[in-house]
This record gives structure tokens, sequence and C-alpha cells, in this order.
């Protein structure tokens, strides 16, 4: 493991974490665990203008602690509040990135963007050679985002992508929009 695990010390602000990460961007404890669905149920507002109200519940802290890796970025004014994350799994070889999520007051002030570079650094860290995502084609927080950060749409599916894209059929989240898969390579 080249990461503290969930649950390892909070590091101090305004320094380069030991593990390499992002400046800004740490591994989750548990106590930031506990905080990662209201994030998620907040940003998941930023949907309702555009008519998606029934997105899928947030994860638990309990089914968060089961991910490879969870990173965070606290909230600038208090680095005990979670102002976002990404949850990664191993997939295929390479590290996926399940879910990514900005607090809204906390929104466009470049952390999704140091979020998404530690997610980056932490697959490269890990072997990688890519990291994917599923994400709304047409939602401009979502593939746009991520095109301006490195990320491509891929039609080649591996085994598991096609997998996490029946299961998001499954889900009806096909019925808000297209989604797409989308790969960032790590080296």
């Amino acid at each position: 493991c080249l990461l503290p695990p969930v649950g390892g010390v909070r590091r101090r602000r305004g320094r380069r974490p030991r593990d390499g990460l992002t400046l800004g961007v740490q591994t989750a404890t548990t106590a930031d665990l506990e905080q990662l669905a209201a994030v998620e149920a907040a940003a998941d507002e930023l949907f309702v203008p555009l008519g998606i109200t029934d997105l899928p519940a947030p994860a638990s802290a309990a089914e968060r602690a089961r991910s490879w890796r969870v990173l965070v970025a606290p909230a600038p004014e208090d680095d005990s509040v979670v102002a976002g994350f990404a949850v990664l799994e191993l997939l295929d070889g390479g590290v996926h990135l399940e879910q990514l999520s900005v607090h809204p007051a906390h929104g466009r002030r470049g952390l999704g963007g140091r979020l998404l570079a530690a997610v980056v650094d932490v697959a490269r860290a890990a072997g990688a050679d890519r990291v994917t995502l599923l994400t709304y084609a047409d939602v401009a927080w979502n593939a746009p985002f991520y095109a301006r950060h490195g990320w491509r749409p891929v039609t080649a599916l591996t085994t598991g992508l096609e997998a996490l894209r029946a299961h998001e059929v499954e889900l009806g989240l096909d019925r808000h929009g297209r989604r797409v898969v989308m790969t960032r390579p790590c080296r």
C-alpha cells in the first residue's frame, strides 16, 4: 500500500503531504468518510435545475471505507471539513474514478482540478497506466470539465467498464442524458 490506509492521521495544511499527493488533497480519515454523503448530496443538488432529481443515494461511510482509495480536499477555512472528495477503485489493471464531488459552497475554487491531479498521482504511484470514469457527456461540470483536465472519451470498453455501464443502465442514469466513458493516461 503506497498511501496510509483510510483512518490515517490528518496532515497539516499548507505542506505537501508525505504521500506525494497534490497540495491540499489528502487520504481520507474515518472522520472524513462520515462527511462524504452530505458533500455528495449537496453536489447532486446542482442537477435539479436540469431536471435530474432521482440520482442514486450517496454511499454510506462504511461503503466508502471499502473503496481502494478515498481522497479529500479539506475546506480552506477549516481542514476538519471536507469540501470535496474522490473515490477510486481498481479496475481492469487501471484505476477508476468512481465518484468526484465538490460541495457547491466550495465550488469554482480549483478543488475539483486538484482532486483530479491527485487521482492521477495516486494511479501513477500504484503503477496504473490510466484512470477511467463514467459521466454525463453534456453536463458542463461533467465531461467538458474532465476534458479540460486531460480526459478523453473512449469507445472500446474493457470488461469492467462494460459491467459498470450495464449497471448505470440498470440504475436508469441514461434517461437523464448521454453517458460517456473517459480515460486519462497516467504516464
